[in-house]
């Protein structure tokens, strides 16, 4: 690995770059929280040659959604699925934004 690689990295939201303590200490909650959201699926962390979990700034977002979310009472599964929900509501959304986009500048006569 060259340097450039390893600065390029600092950029990457999806590079495993925090261990889970780390993590919980960022977000305010405990490892167990976050064993717990992955055990719902929500995010799997990657794993390092030890076999220690791993987290993206990615992921540490989706987390810290959910955690407001159990914060406001919701259970953390329901949590988990609302988060799931609302990231695909956003991709269908941007997709959508996308094939509008492209209708609309293969056929400019419709737009006006």
């Amino acid at each position: 690995m060259t340097a450039d690689d390893t600065y390029g990295r600092l950029d990457d939201d999806n590079f495993p770059a925090y261990t889970m303590g780390r993590a919980a200490e960022m977000l305010g909650t405990t490892q167990g929280f976050l064993r717990a959201i992955g055990e719902a699926r929500l995010i799997t962390p990657l794993r390092s040659a030890g076999g220690h979990r791993r987290y993206s700034r990615y992921q540490l977002r989706i987390a810290a959604r959910a955690r407001e979310l159990v914060d406001q009472g919701t259970p953390v599964e329901a949590a988990c699925r609302i988060v799931i929900l609302e990231d695909q509501l956003e991709e269908a959304q941007r997709i959508n934004a996308e094939y509008r986009r492209v209708a609309g500048s293969a056929n400019p006569a419709s737009a006006a």
